[in-house]
């Protein structure tokens, strides 16, 4: 087959960098979480790379990209990868790279996104109920969206965008993380610290990294498109990154780096639905909106009680709403031929905000009622002892550092 050299090294790399957005996420949860639950949710992270794989090959690919054209769900068709051949172009690139490439691409994005809302219970769920939750979660909420948004079904056919997974990837799984809290309530400890901020930096920058594969990636060729997503993603994650860090100082007093951390990670969920279809100049715009909004979401979530351990919700569920609904003002016929309500389409404003909305309702809902059903099979929520010892000890049986003699 004469595939393009140069596009296919390019999704091949941008499939590697969002692969490494898992380990990103384990260690930036790992870093903020206490220091008797780091591997319980670094666990909770990796164990998606192997189980989402299983799913995606064996039915989940097939569930999101074949037939159900203008529905909620495909079919079985392409089960087990049947019918496509290593070598077949991906049609969606003008088969200018395998589709095999475009498979796995998908699949690193079907790997994060569940993983998303463990940040949310840390060291409430037990690790049994966890895998379960993981499986099913995918089945019922993540599959029907990519569907619906990337595969050819009706929100897509409606004329719904969402260049990276403003609704797919961050409205789903934030508002599904804030149904999660709800269940499982409080933890018996809520003061405890972040067990090393360093470990959280890392993550960021693992994550940060990554993203430019999720964002400038989801063009799914390289093109001008491809590099103003790149830009875009750097440029919101920088001023949304500035913007926390200045409203905290000015609110307590003093810079904080966790605070800083978290910005550019807003910044990042926040552009992700529009970086491809909106220019420079509101990319900032939407940092800055994503850095104070986010902040704010934050602070309501505090106000409320709800214990959201990592802020799953205020900064990718938020940031996810906040991004699409942006999107719906700001995209320009210029950038991808998709104008937004400064542009005079009022259409493509309603629908946007109407289908974030829809999405993050059904999230909390299937997510709430899934939990109440897994826990009739499986305790869900771990014993006051097991939470008391730490999940790292209670559950796994090892311990994250060697507390001992060197």
């Amino acid at each position: 087959m004469g595939f393009d050299t140069g596009t296919t090294t390019f999704m091949i790399l941008s499939t590697s960098l969002v692969m490494l957005m898992t380990p990103g996420l384990a260690f930036f949860y790992g870093g903020l979480a206490g220091k008797r639950n780091i591997l319980g949710i670094m666990m909770q992270t990796f164990v998606s790379l192997g189980i989402t794989t299983i799913l995606w090959i064996a039915f989940g690919y097939s569930l999101c990209f074949s037939g159900g054209e203008g529905g909620i769900i495909g079919n079985f068709d392409w089960a087990f990868l049947h019918g496509i051949p290593f070598n077949k172009p991906y049609s969606g690139a003008n088969g200018e790279y395998p589709e095999f490439i475009f498979i796995a691409y998908q699949m690193m994005f079907a790997v994060i996104t569940p993983t998303l809302i463990t940040g949310a219970f840390v060291n409430r769920v037990s690790f049994k109920a966890y895998l379960i939750f993981l499986v099913a979660w995918q089945i019922l909420v993540y599959y029907p969206f990519v569907h619906m948004v990337w595969g050819g079904g009706l929100l897509e056919e409606w004329g719904v965008r969402d260049f990276a997974g403003g609704i797919v990837v961050h409205a789903t799984a934030g508002f599904a993380a804030l149904a999660s809290v709800i269940y499982v309530g409080k933890r018996t400890d809520t003061k405890s610290p972040p067990n090393s901020i360093p470990l959280m930096a890392i993550g960021t920058g693992l994550l940060w990294f990554g993203w430019y594969g999720f964002n400038a990636g989801s063009e799914l060729k390289v093109d001008d498109i491809t590099t103003i997503a790149f830009l875009n993603t750097d440029v919101a994650a920088s001023f949304a990154g500035i913007t926390w860090l200045i409203v905290e100082w000015f609110r307590e007093g003093k810079p904080k780096f966790v605070g800083l951390l978290t910005g550019f990670v807003a910044g990042l969920a926040t552009i992700t639905p529009a970086a491809g279809f909106v220019p420079l100049w509101a990319a900032v715009i939407i940092g800055i909106a994503a850095g104070l909004l986010c902040y704010i979401a934050v602070q309501f979530k505090n106000k409320w009680g709800w214990d959201d351990a990592l802020d799953v919700w205020g900064v990718h569920g938020m940031g996810g709403v906040f991004g699409t609904i942006l999107l719906g003002v700001f995209a320009s016929s210029t950038i991808n031929g998709q104008s937004g309500l400064l542009e005079g389409n009022y259409y493509f404003f309603i629908k946007e905000v109407v289908a974030v909305i829809g999405a993050a309702a059904y999230a909390f809902i299937f997510t709430y009622v899934m939990l109440v059903l897994i826990n009739r099979i499986t305790r869900v929520k771990v014993t006051d002892s097991e939470e008391s010892m730490g999940l790292d000890a209670s559950l796994h049986g090892e311990k994250a550092y060697d507390e001992g003699a060197m």
